[in-house]
């Protein structure tokens, strides 16, 4: 493959698709918004900071038409998102010559994503399997006291809960998380058992994040050992943005992370389908209370 600086492949008919840069993207998470998607404000970064290589675009004539992102995780694991075409250009065969551009940066790696439903048969075509759905919930943020034995990320944790993450993801990404976890408007929170041997000398028993985004505030991950754990968190993390539009999207196999949105009067507002090309490593997925995005997995 080639530089940004020139097409990766012959161009489709008008069509040219190089390697995006993080100042092309905002281009691109509009499009996400107007699809009701709800960016986080402050993603991009972080999204950069995993794969810098991993995000395309497709122009004609010098204006961004089309785009997908293709993050390597590792040498086994790939994640695939932000598959868009610009609504008035849409069915010219712009899309999936991008998207053949760029699924080629994975490799031989397993590729993930999370798919809308009006896509799904395509990605079928194109090798992906379901796994599970996702369903994002959304309600109004209740307010709530902060549970014992949870507090906010220290610089100092970042060690414990990129291990405890790695539990948790068919990938380790630690680059993501350093980012993820200390970004402008993120808040981030960790849970701790009574003892153990990890941070100030107690064990991680599960972490979330909350940030800013366009339509509402998301809660993405939330990874926990049990309910209560996850309850726990979803408590501080909510109370954070009390009275507020909440949204997190959670793996419809995990009843007791449906039952906690729904006990707080959440309701479904979208859904999506884990779809994989192969096989990925085995990771703790009872521990999934909420995805961490569905644009980067």
């Amino acid at each position: 493959m080639t530089s940004s600086a020139g097409p990766l492949l012959p161009a489709h008919e008008d069509l040219v698709v190089t390697r995006a840069r993080p100042d092309d993207w905002p281009v691109v998470t509009g499009w996400a918004a107007d699809e009701g998607w709800n960016p986080g404000l402050s993603d991009t970064a972080g999204f950069f900071a995993q794969d810098p290589q991993g995000f395309f675009i497709g122009r004609v004539g010098g204006e961004p038409v089309s785009a997908v992102s293709v993050v390597n995780y590792g040498d086994a694991y790939a994640f695939l998102g932000f598959y868009l075409v610009r609504p008035d250009l849409r069915g010219r065969g712009y899309g999936i010559f991008t998207w053949k551009t760029a699924l080629a940066h994975a490799g031989g790696r397993t590729v993930g994503l999370d798919g809308v439903v009006a896509q799904q048969d395509n990605y079928r075509r194109s090798g992906f399997e379901p796994a599970h759905r996702t369903v994002r919930f959304t309600g109004t943020a209740p307010a709530a006291d902060t549970p014992a034995r949870v507090r906010p990320v220290r610089r100092e944790d970042l060690a414990a809960i990129t291990a405890y993450d790695a539990l948790c993801n068919p990938a380790d990404r630690p680059r993501f998380l350093e980012y993820w976890l200390t970004a402008p408007g993120h808040r981030a929170l960790v849970r701790e058992s009574a003892g153990g041997h990890g941070p100030a000398g107690r064990a991680v028993t599960g972490y979330g994040v909350v940030r800013p985004g366009r339509d509402a505030s998301r809660i993405g991950p939330l990874f926990a050992d049990t309910a209560d754990d996850a309850r726990a968190l979803f408590a501080a993390l909510t109370a954070d943005v009390a009275g507020t539009e909440v949204a997190i999207d959670i793996p419809e196999p995990n009843a007791a992370a449906v039952a906690m949105v729904e006990e707080v009067g959440f309701t479904p507002s979208f859904e999506t389908a884990r779809m994989y090309t192969g096989p990925v490593r085995e990771f703790a997925q009872e521990r999934i209370f909420g995805v961490t995005t569905l644009e980067l997995g």
